[in-house]
């Protein structure tokens, strides 16, 4: 099983907000995932909060960040 670390669409029509959550890497975009790390949302507040503890556990245990997620990590 390798898992992927990549976003999640939620919210209503016209809100741009998504998880970063853990899942398997050959699962639908909002299927089930493994654990949900956190959020952000996109546009002008670009407010945004994720467990920086956990994700470094992922990365360790050999998950892979999609290149969306790692450019929203690298931001911090």
């Amino acid at each position: 099983m390798s898992l992927v670390i990549r976003s999640s669409r939620m919210g209503k029509k016209g809100e741009r907000k998504f998880r970063v959550v853990v899942k398997e890497k050959r699962s639908r975009r909002d299927g089930d995932s493994v654990e949900a790390l956190g959020w952000y949302e996109k546009g002008k507040n670009g407010k945004k909060e994720i467990k920086l503890e956990r994700y470094k556990y992922w990365l360790s245990v050999g998950a892979q960040p999609s290149s969306a997620v790692e450019k929203l990590i690298n931001e911090r």
